[in-house]
């Protein structure tokens, strides 16, 4: 290929990425707004939230949570541009999980063994098992939309992320409700509701997201 012919298509590039970092800023921004007003309208921030906050397993949930959900959405940015590795934000997914494992570690030294099944289990198990998934549908919606308009090299792959990053931020805001605060109850029921988001959002990506 010619220098001049490079140039050409850096150049006619460069709108389109710009046109897909707008879209999925405002597929995120519109996603976090009608989630945590579905929250708000409907189950509403657990009624101790004021005093609860100032706990190191709550504090550490919220902080978690969010963080996730940052670097769930920095891949999601990402990983729809063509020719862009996102290997290093995929990377940085693995700094909430070491958090989460040294956070189970602690818990379990802290925690007598016959309270590691209650807490694991906690009480609202089932419920966190609905409402994740429901805070993510319309984040989910919005970035599937706009990857749409981008050219995800693996389609699958960039509906996972875009599954991940929209349970991420369902799971961070579901966390403001969630009065179970063990890690060992995070590490659980939140990871099995963001991994079932994340795989329907692959199957929907290999399909609608094909090239």
């Amino acid at each position: 290929m010619k220098t001049d012919e490079l140039i050409t298509l850096l150049a006619a590039d460069a709108p389109v990425r710009l046109r897909l970092d707008r879209a999925l800023a405002i597929a995120l921004v519109a996603g976090v707004i009608i989630s945590a007003a579905i929250l708000l309208a409907t189950v509403g921030i657990r009624h101790d939230i004021s005093i609860a906050i100032e706990t190191t397993r709550v504090l550490f949930k919220t902080s978690l949570t969010l963080i996730l959900a940052l670097a769930a959405c920095g891949l999601v940015f990402r990983i729809g541009k063509p020719g862009a590795s996102p290997r290093a934000r995929a990377l940085v997914l693995l700094v909430p999980v070491a958090l989460l494992a040294v956070a189970i570690v602690l818990e379990l030294i802290v925690v007598p063994s016959q309270d590691w099944t209650t807490r694991l289990v906690g009480n609202n198990a089932g419920f966190c098992l609905i409402f994740i998934p429901l805070l993510s549908v319309a984040p989910l919606a919005g970035f599937l939309l706009a990857l749409r308009g981008g050219a995800p090299q693996r389609p699958a792959l960039a509906g996972a992320a875009a599954g991940l990053a929209s349970a991420s931020i369902a799971a961070a805001l579901y966390a403001w409700h969630c009065a179970d605060d063990s890690p060992l109850f995070v590490a659980t029921w939140y990871t099995i509701a963001i991994a079932a988001i994340s795989a329907i959002g692959a199957v929907i990506g290999r399909r609608y997201l094909r090239w």
